[in-house]
């Protein structure tokens, strides 16, 4: 693997890992199974039939409550401590185990990207639960797994195209950081005061 796949793969799937991790893990094993791409070596793990049943009814179960209004907000809460390690351990393993240094970099950058793609995800979906309609949070999930996908899709075959819509997503997502927030913020407020009224 040369150098701009390599980092496009350590990116990718800290990018993808950050939204849809099961789903990651999944494709990964189906993709090896396939012959439809190379996976590295110490990624091939991810084929093994007890790692795909196990993935695959994870990704099944997140699937499902990912639509459900508030129910996502609480499996975001919780995989805050699944998602960005799992994302961190993923990049290190895309990197050959005769080059720790390399892997250890790849991991930083893997569990950096996660982070922020998990936390924007789970902010923005915690505003958008607190519309009264269903659709809007069905829309965001099902475009959360079908780019979560994607970016796996492209960190293998696509590195130079992948890279450069990272580079666009980082920017939309600096540029949203700020409203993202005041609307946490309002939510939050919002809440004290509904809690702080008298029944």
């Amino acid at each position: 693997m040369d150098t701009v796949s390599t980092v496009a793969l350590v990116a990718g799937l800290g990018w993808a890992s950050g939204m849809r991790l099961y789903a990651v893990l999944f494709f990964l094993g189906l993709i090896h199974h396939a012959g439809a791409a190379a996976l590295p070596a110490s990624l091939q793990v991810l084929a093994h039939p007890a790692v795909m049943a196990v993935s695959g009814a994870l990704f099944a179960v997140e699937f499902f409550v990912d639509k459900v209004p508030g129910f996502d907000t609480l499996w975001d809460a919780v995989h805050t401590f699944v998602r960005i390690p799992a994302g961190a351990l993923l990049a290190a393993y895309a990197i050959s185990a005769d080059e720790p240094a390399l892997a250890l970099a790849a991991g930083l950058l893997g569990g950096a990207v996660a982070a922020g793609t998990h936390l924007f995800k789970a902010g923005g979906r915690a505003v958008i639960n607190t519309t009264p309609e269903p659709f809007s949070n069905w829309t965001a999930s099902l475009t959360e797994d079908v780019s979560a996908l994607a970016i796996v899709w492209f960190a293998l075959k696509y590195p130079l195209a992948l890279l450069a819509a990272l580079a666009i997503f980082l920017a939309v997502v600096l540029w949203l950081a700020p409203k993202l927030w005041r609307g946490i913020r309002r939510l939050f407020e919002a809440l004290r005061r509904n809690r702080n009224q008298p029944q």
